[in-house]
């Protein structure tokens, strides 16, 4: 089980990544060009919504059930927190993504309540943007392209 658990955690960390970044990169050139926020618009944000968290509910299983997971403090200890690799799996990494992905919801439960589409797309730009940011930087970057 861990294994595809993995494989398909790393597989849609892509899918999540590209929705990110073309939703985020498509509420700015409608902030800047003053567009109106259409249909075709609220589906990307919502499904680079829906693809943070089913990547967030894959991860936290992975968390339960990898030895780089909660395992790590069982077999580890205090040492956890002393070693980067395994600080970053069993610490950074989850936390990170877990407040990327409220940042995510909070940013589309916002352009939801919004009337006018230049709020829409500013509240996206703002708000997709930290949590692409904050993925970005607590993506396990050596062991992911390896």
């Amino acid at each position: 089980m861990y294994p595809t658990v993995q494989m398909l955690h790393s597989l849609l960390a892509y899918v999540v990544l590209i929705l990110l970044l073309v939703a985020t990169l498509n509420a700015v050139v409608g902030s800047i060009k003053k567009s109106d926020f259409s249909p075709r618009d609220f589906k990307l944000t919502l499904w680079a919504l829906i693809a943070t968290h089913t990547q967030v509910v894959l991860g936290l299983v992975l968390y339960f059930i990898s030895p780089l997971g909660i395992k790590s403090f069982s077999s580890n200890g205090a040492q956890v927190m002393k070693d980067a690799t395994l600080r970053l799996f069993a610490v950074g990494h989850i936390s990170v993504m877990i407040i990327a992905a409220v940042l995510l919801t909070i940013g589309y439960a916002k352009q939801k309540r919004s009337e006018d589409s230049a709020a829409k797309f500013k509240r996206i730009s703002l708000f997709y943007a930290i949590a692409l940011l904050l993925i970005l930087s607590r993506i396990p970057w050596t062991q992911w392209l390896a």
